[in-house]
């Protein structure tokens, strides 16, 4: 792995394409047909709202409803070329790079959305600091392959420089321009799209980005898509390249949260009987932003989880030496063996709890009220996790090490349904 970024002309190659946008005149509004990324519509409720909100709404596509795995791909692909027939969906007439900004209260995030050229791991390039489980990036795959298209954006982070010219730059000129597109969504961020046209303006952006190195925020099983789709397509061509927003943190920083783990059949009764002798355990006062805080302060002493289910909550931390001595991999960094998602799924589920990591015994959550909620109302047990520190996730990205699956979710996400990228048309 390459620890110290890519050399000048070796880092990151962003392309225009001609970007796939919804004709406002042919929907009830450009809020209304958008949605999150796939892996946040986690509740049959949230899919069946944006579902609701509009016909045309983007979830018919990332997420279609079908019995099979192949009808729904089918399903995907069918509405989205009914889509382009009818004019509810239209190619911009030339291939640009695409200025976007969200905004919501003191949080602002701007970054550019193009076509990235795909490279592994190893050229140190874009960097994962994930694993992905296999079975989902057979679904994107063949979700992508069947509809060829890119429908959501992948939200790559760098550090920029803070000089006078390159990307960056470009965007702080560009959005005092009139913008393609403005929408606020119902979870209050507003959205603005602009289309970088000038020549001078996008090579300014691709001369800067190829001297930097990128780390996957979220999207690492659509990444792992990318690259799987890359390699049944030997000719050059569209399958080279993979659609993603890059967003400078030096100077729009991200936030960092934690994805919550939902276990299906196990009681709390039975996770905390476990528990004994193992980790110290402890009820901690509600309402779940008072818990929340608990959690959080038992962070300066080690790893510590938040367990709820039962209508109370439980706080695990001072995990046994023994038990992480036995079963914390020793080939890996101190960092990496430190994690809370590293003793979750090492001591915990595999060893402690005995639950395989599979749909039917886990969920992934990101919202911590959700994933309280779907174990009260199932008898399931919601363990609730701390963040990790940016500074972490990039350090152990850096050295090759991968941390386990959702294990950070950085935000805010791009808004999916403002811009996709056909394989056919670019």
């Amino acid at each position: 792995m390459n620890t110290t970024g890519p050399a000048a002309g070796r880092g990151l190659r962003l392309t225009p394409f001609r970007g796939l946008r919804y004709v406002p005149e042919q929907v009830g509004s450009l809020a209304a047909v958008t949605s999150p990324p796939y892996d946040v519509v986690v509740r049959p409720d949230g899919l069946h709202h944006l579902e609701s909100a509009d016909p045309h709404n983007i979830v018919r596509l990332i997420l279609p409803q079908a019995g099979t795995a192949a009808a729904r791909h089918r399903q995907a692909a069918d509405t989205l070329q009914r889509w382009l027939t009818e004019g509810v969906l239209a190619p911009d007439p030339e291939p640009v790079l695409y200025v976007y900004e969200q905004r919501a209260g003191d949080v602002l995030q701007r970054g550019v959305i193009g076509a990235l050229a795909l490279s592994p791991a190893s050229e140190g390039i874009v960097l994962p600091h994930e694993d992905v489980m296999a079975d989902v990036v057979e679904d994107r795959a063949d979700l992508m392959r069947t509809a060829a298209a890119h429908l959501e954006p992948l939200l790559l982070s760098y550090a920029g420089d803070g000089g006078p010219s390159g990307a960056t730059a470009v965007i702080e000129r560009v959005v005092a321009r009139l913008p393609l597109l403005t929408t606020t969504t119902e979870d209050g961020f507003g959205h603005r799209l602009w289309a970088v046209t000038d020549p001078a303006e996008r090579a300014e952006i691709e001369s800067d980005l190829s001297r930097r190195q990128a780390l996957i925020a979220d999207g690492h099983h659509r990444w792992a898509t990318y690259l799987r789709l890359q390699k049944e397509h030997s000719a050059p061509g569209p399958w080279d390249f993979g659609l993603v927003l890059l967003v400078d943190t030096a100077r729009y920083p991200l936030r960092v949260r934690a994805i919550h783990r939902l276990l299906h059949r196990l009681p709390v009764a039975d996770a905390l009987r476990a528990l004994d002798g193992h980790f110290r355990v402890r009820p901690v006062d509600g309402p779940l932003p008072r818990a929340l805080d608990a959690l959080a302060g038992a962070a300066a002493q080690g790893n510590a989880f938040l367990l709820a289910g039962d209508g109370r909550f439980h706080l695990a931390d001072r995990p046994d030496e023994r038990l992480l001595a036995r079963t914390i991999r020793t080939d890996r960094p101190a960092a990496w063996r430190a994690l809370d998602a590293t003793v979750l799924h090492s001591a915990l589920l595999d060893d402690v709890w005995g639950i395989p990591d599979a749909p039917e015994h886990i969920a992934y959550i990101h919202d911590v009220a959700a994933a309280v909620e779907q174990a009260e109302r199932h008898g399931a047990t919601a363990v609730l996790m701390n963040p990790v520190r940016e500074e972490t996730v990039r350090e152990l990205a850096r050295q090759g090490v991968t941390m386990p699956r959702k294990s950070t979710s950085f935000g805010p996400k791009p808004a999916t349904g403002l811009v996709l990228r056909s394989l056919d048309i670019d």
